[in-house]
């Protein structure tokens, strides 16, 4: 392992570094300065959390690798600055997490001081905040789950069957005036008129009983009656 003072490099041995790039090479990671920036704790917000060892790594050598492979990507020189990452050996990734272990130690420093400069009330706002992405994050993730099952849609109401019928030709431009349109336009109608699109919502109840049924009951099967409803839950087991 180079000495802390040697980790730090110019941009033309940054270049030579990459170009030259071979399991046999050393790289030197020049963010892993004695001095690094200190995290803003102004009324800007918190401190930004610290970059882990893989992500900077990317942020040193993005840049040089994007000016050699100008055809590139954004997301195509990630790929293989990736590919490249899992290439490397464990005392070429070391200066990274060096630097990203310095970071999280004056992440935590910064943070503090963060901390120390609010009111109670700013720090129950922050933490509300917090909940609610976290509660966001679960809500996404537990969704894209249940894509991934092939949970049955919910039934459509008879506005919403109407609606999807009737988007592309409603008037309008925008999401909002067309919606807007499609209101007015159901507003208007009749019960007769409403009559079909009622019926075949009741008849999306229909078959979304029957499929949700039959999803739940393999749902059991599999082990994951967390996410079957907690009345047929109960029903189950009884």
């Amino acid at each position: 392992m180079a000495p802390f003072g040697l980790m730090s490099v110019g941009a033309n041995l940054l270049v030579k570094s990459l170009s030259l790039f071979s399991s046999a090479s050393v790289v030197r990671c020049s963010c892993v300065a004695p001095v690094i920036k200190s995290f803003s704790t102004t009324t800007g917000g918190a401190p930004k959390r610290p970059l882990t060892a893989y992500m900077t790594y990317v942020k040193e050598m993005q840049p040089t690798f994007s000016r050699q492979n100008p055809g590139l990507k954004n997301v195509d020189v990630i790929r293989k600055l990736a590919e490249k990452w899992r290439m490397l050996t464990p005392e070429q990734k070391q200066p990274f997490q060096d630097a990203s272990l310095v970071s999280r130690e004056q992440y935590k420093l910064a943070l503090e001081t963060y901390k120390a400069q609010l009111t109670p009330a700013q720090t129950a706002v922050i933490a509300e905040e917090k909940r609610q992405r976290v509660a966001k994050r679960k809500a996404i993730r537990r969704k894209k789950e249940l894509n991934s099952l092939s949970k049955p849609k919910r039934p459509r109401s008879a506005f919403n069957i109407f609606m999807a019928e009737h988007f592309e030709e409603a008037k309008g431009t925008t999401m909002q005036a067309k919606l807007k349109s499609l209101r007015d336009d159901w507003m208007r109608f009749n019960n007769t008129q409403k009559q079909i699109y009622t019926q075949l919502a009741e008849d999306d109840k229909v078959r979304y009983k029957n499929e949700i049924k039959s999803w739940e009951e393999h749902m059991i099967e599999i082990g994951r009656e967390d996410l079957v409803r907690r009345k047929e839950r109960r029903a189950t087991k009884a």
